[in-house]
C-alpha cells in the first residue's frame, strides 16, 4: 500500500522516506534563505535605535512620557516589564489586564496595575488616560482557547483597547504580530493577526509601530507539546540562522522600547520583520555597505519662502 511517497511496505520504503525528507529539507532551506537573506529596509535607521538607546534613552526621559501595557502577564510581555523597569523610559506605566496579579511589587515606582474587563473595556477607558504610548503584548492561541477565544483575544480586545487608547491621547501604538501576517491567508492565525494590522492602520494614530517577530523562544510556564517539538527539531536552524525565523522574548522586548524611546520616522506606520527586530535590539549587525545614512529632504523654493 502506497501513500503519497511513502511505501507502507517496510521492505521497500527506505527510498520514499529518504526522498520524503529531501523534499522537507529543501523545502526548510528555502525557507530559512528567503528570510535570512531578507533585505532590511532603512538600515541606517532601525539600527541606530540600538547604537543611540541611550542617547535616545536621555532625551527621552526629559520630556516625561506615560504608557500602558496589555499582555503584560504573557512571555513577551514579562521581558518587556523587565526592559521598563531596567530603562525607567517613563514616568508612569499602567499595566491593564483581567486579573490582579500583584506583579508591581516586584518592579520600581511608576508601574500600576488596573484589573479590566476587556468585555466591557468602554467602562475602564479611564485606565487608558495620560498614556501618549502604548505597548500590545496580547495574545493566545487557537489549542488554548478555541478558534473563537482566539479571534477575541487577538482581534476584538485588541481593536477595542487601541480605539480607546487613541481617543484617550496615545499617539504611540506598539504592536506585537506575527512573521507571515496575511490578511488573505487561509490559515486563521496569520490572517486574523493580518487582519488586526490592518486594522489598526485606519484607527490613525500618529505613529503606529508593528512588529513580526518569528517563533518566540522563551521558557514558557504552560506546557505548549506542539511548540516545544517544533522548538527542540528547529534547534539546529534557531543556532545557525538566529535572525530567520526565531526570535527570544527578550530580543522583542529590547526592540519595543528601543523603538518606543527613538525620533519618529517619516512613516506614520512603521513595520518590522524578524530580521528588522534583532537589528534593532542590537542582536545581530548589519552587513558591510548597508549601513548608508538616508539623504537629508531638501526643502522646496514654496516651503523655503514660508
Amino acid at each position: 500500500m502506497r501513500f503519497l511517497w511513502f511505501n507502507l511496505d517496510c521492505r521497500d520504503s527506505a527510498p520514499g522516506v529518504c526522498i520524503a525528507f529531501l523534499t522537507l529539507g529543501i523545502f526548510w532551506a528555502c525557507l530559512i534563505s528567503i528570510y535570512d537573506l531578507a533585505i532590511v529596509h532603512d538600515t541606517y535607521t532601525i539600527f541606530s535605535m540600538a547604537t543611540e538607546r541611550e542617547q535616545n534613552l536621555e532625551k527621552f526621559k526629559r520630556e516625561d512620557h506615560a504608557a500602558f501595557v496589555i499582555g503584560y502577564t504573557g512571555e513577551t510581555g514579562k521581558e518587556l516589564l523587565k526592559e521598563l523597569d531596567l530603562t525607567k523610559a517613563f514616568k508612569r506605566v499602567v499595566l491593564i489586564g483581567r486579573r490582579e496579579t500583584n506583579i508591581t511589587d516586584k518592579l520600581g515606582e511608576g508601574f500600576e496595575e488596573r484589573v479590566v474587563d476587556f468585555d466591557n473595556l468602554d467602562d475602564y477607558r479611564d485606565a487608558f488616560d495620560g498614556c501618549d504610548v502604548g505597548f500590545n503584548a496580547l495574545g493566545t492561541t487557537r489549542a488554548k482557547s478555541g478558534p473563537q477565544g482566539f479571534v477575541k483575544v487577538d482581534h476584538d480586545y485588541v481593536l477595542k483597547a487601541a480605539e480607546i487608547a487613541k481617543a484617550s491621547g496615545c499617539n504611540h501604538f506598539i504592536h506585537t504580530s506575527s512573521q507571515g501576517s496575511d490578511k488573505n491567508s487561509s490559515l486563521l492565525y496569520t490572517r486574523t493577526k493580518g487582519q488586526v494590522e490592518e486594522s489598526l492602520k485606519v484607527i490613525h494614530f500618529n505613529r503606529l509601530s508593528i512588529f513580526r517577530p518569528g517563533i518566540l523562544i522563551c521558557d514558557r510556564e504552560e506546557s505548549r507539546p506542539s511548540e516545544s517539538f517544533f522548538r527542540t527539531v528547529l534547534k539546529p536552524i534557531f543556532y545557525f540562522f538566529p535572525a530567520a525565523i526565531s526570535t527570544p522574548t527578550e530580543v522583542v522586548a529590547r526592540a519595543m522600547v528601543n523603538n518606543a524611546i527613538s525620533p519618529p520616522s517619516d512613516n506614520k506606520t512603521e513595520l518590522f520583520e524578524n530580521k528588522a527586530i534583532h537589528m534593532m535590539a542590537g542582536n545581530i549587525k548589519p552587513k558591510p555597505g548597508e549601513m548608508v545614512k538616508p539623504a537629508k529632504k531638501q526643502q522646496t523654493a514654496e516651503n523655503q519662502e514660508l
